[in-house]
């Protein structure tokens, strides 16, 4: 035998067993969950913690619930002026930006005044008068905001407007656990933020992670990929015979009505956040036409008319070996 190979062959056997370790703690107002291989209980809970630590200090930065946060802080301080900003508020400042141009403004982080407005809404349980939604709907506009990359500064033309990342930080977040997990030898790895899923290598001896989608009759087997879902089975108002979610469309400062869930798959978790509120906004037409712009992205869209009837459409990348249930017409959409 070859020194080389005999080399290769006492590593393959005095290489250790991984196993599966999972842990929930709650951060960024929801329950994350992360699920992990790793040589023993001592490695796992060293990288529990630091994942969980580094999502917990974006929260810190990106919320806008907290009055303290950067992301606050830039909203009052950064009109007519740039301010340096940090690498996390930086990095979702420039992504957000490429969605609401590429998306015309159906996706848009200057939007925190209808955030708000309707956040109180669904406590109340009355859809906002018109007035009111006019007026906060005027206070939102992407292109008032600035983002110099160079220089890494935001800048606000209007002491109106009001951050609000919250479309697009909980994929941010999983993709910077995984990072973090990654940095510590953690090569195999899912974070769950809610609905936001973001994962590295396949588990020890799978083809990829098992994502369970509603709409399909099987999982998807992923790896070094990331899927999110917006709909709004979780989030909503139900008032005047209508639902709506908790997604709002920044052009007209209404919550969406229409019954549309939206499934994005995408290299990144920040993309996958932000691309399915894009897509629910946009509808499914203007949202296919939006995938056809991003290769990067796949989507599932299911929507469902006032007949009660589901109709599922997969733009071209979407993998398309499983039967999509629950839907009277099931259609690939172009390219396939």
């Amino acid at each position: 035998m070859s020194t080389s190979l005999a080399l290769a062959t006492a590593l393959l056997t005095t290489a250790p067993a991984l196993h599966l370790y999972e842990s929930v703690e709650a951060h960024m107002g929801t329950l994350v969950r992360i699920q992990l291989y790793a040589r023993d209980e001592a490695q796992a809970q060293t990288a529990f913690r630091a994942a969980f630590d580094r999502i917990a200090q974006i929260d810190v930065a990106l919320s806008d619930y907290r009055a303290d946060s950067e992301l606050n802080r830039i909203s009052r301080e950064a009109v007519g002026h740039p301010v340096h900003v940090s690498e996390d508020l930086l990095e979702v400042a420039v992504s957000a930006q490429r969605f609401a141009s590429e998306s015309q403004g159906a996706f848009d982080i200057t939007c925190g005044a209808l955030t708000h407005l309707w956040r109180e809404a669904r406590k109340l349980q009355h859809v906002p008068d018109a007035a009111a939604i006019a007026a906060a709907q005027r206070r939102c506009s992407y292109r008032k905001l600035h983002v110099d990359l160079a220089r890494r500064t935001l800048e606000l033309d209007s002491p109106d407007i009001q951050l609000d990342v919250g479309g697009i930080a909980k994929g941010y977040a999983a993709d910077q656990a995984l990072a973090t997990l990654s940095k510590l030898g953690i090569r195999s790895a899912l974070i769950a933020v809610s609905g936001d899923l973001a994962f590295s290598d396949a588990p020890p001896g799978e083809s990829g992670w098992k994502i369970g989608i509603d709409a399909l009759s099987g999982p998807l087997l992923l790896s070094r990929a990331a899927v999110s879902t917006a709909g709004s089975s979780e989030q909503h108002l139900d008032a005047g015979g209508k639902r709506y979610s908790h997604i709002l469309d920044p052009r007209t400062g209404m919550a969406l009505s229409a019954d549309i869930t939206v499934t994005v798959i995408a290299r990144h978790g920040i993309d996958a956040d932000a691309g399915d509120t894009a897509i629910s906004v946009l509808g499914r037409d203007a949202g296919l036409e939006f995938l056809r712009r991003r290769p990067d992205l796949a989507a599932l869209i299911v929507t469902k008319d006032n007949s009660g009837h589901y109709e599922c459409v997969a733009s071209p990348g979407f993998p398309r070996n499983h039967d999509r249930r629950g839907c009277g017409n099931s259609s690939a959409g172009p390219g396939r």
